[in-house]
């Protein structure tokens, strides 16, 4: 079966549209702008994490920071950016995937994120792949959830 040219023309403006909001959440990792990483989050936002980029069982995550709250969030993150620096971070999308309604995508991305910090020069590491899930409401796409960073 052919696909239609205005789905196809829908489709790439829906990955497009996903594509600037990954690119939105590197620039805010580049530039530490907390403002900018929240302005990613989806208000229903959970993210759990793995404990190292080798933890496939979920069984083995943890909560950080639990359901998305602006000013909760905000604050974590900001005591990173001031306790850590971000030397090196090279991110490469692999594949975005939409779904046949164009209202939610998975956005694949490796990612090579170096932090040095600022008192100590001890070096963490996020290096891996990454499944970025987004949803679309009311006309913006927002991140509602993220596989940690796995090393397959």
């Amino acid at each position: 079966m052919e696909v239609d040219d205005s789905v196809k023309d829908e489709y790439a403006v829906a990955e497009a549209e996903v594509l600037a909001v990954v690119n939105r959440e590197t620039q805010a990792w580049n530039s530490q702008d907390v403002e900018l990483l929240l302005s990613v989050f989806h208000p229903h936002m959970c993210w759990a994490w793995p404990p190292d980029n080798d933890a496939h069982d979920p069984e083995k995550w943890v909560f950080a920071l639990g359901h998305f709250d602006t000013e909760r969030w905000g604050k974590w993150w900001q005591s990173r950016f001031d306790d850590y620096e971000v030397v090196h971070n090279q991110r490469n999308v692999v594949r975005i995937l939409m779904s046949e309604q164009l209202d939610a995508a998975l956005a694949i991305v490796d990612i090579d994120t170096r932090w040095k910090h600022r008192q100590t020069g001890e070096m963490m590491l996020w290096q891996g792949r990454t499944g970025k899930m987004y949803s679309k409401n009311d006309g913006e796409w927002k991140m509602i959830n993220q596989t940690g960073v796995l090393t397959y």
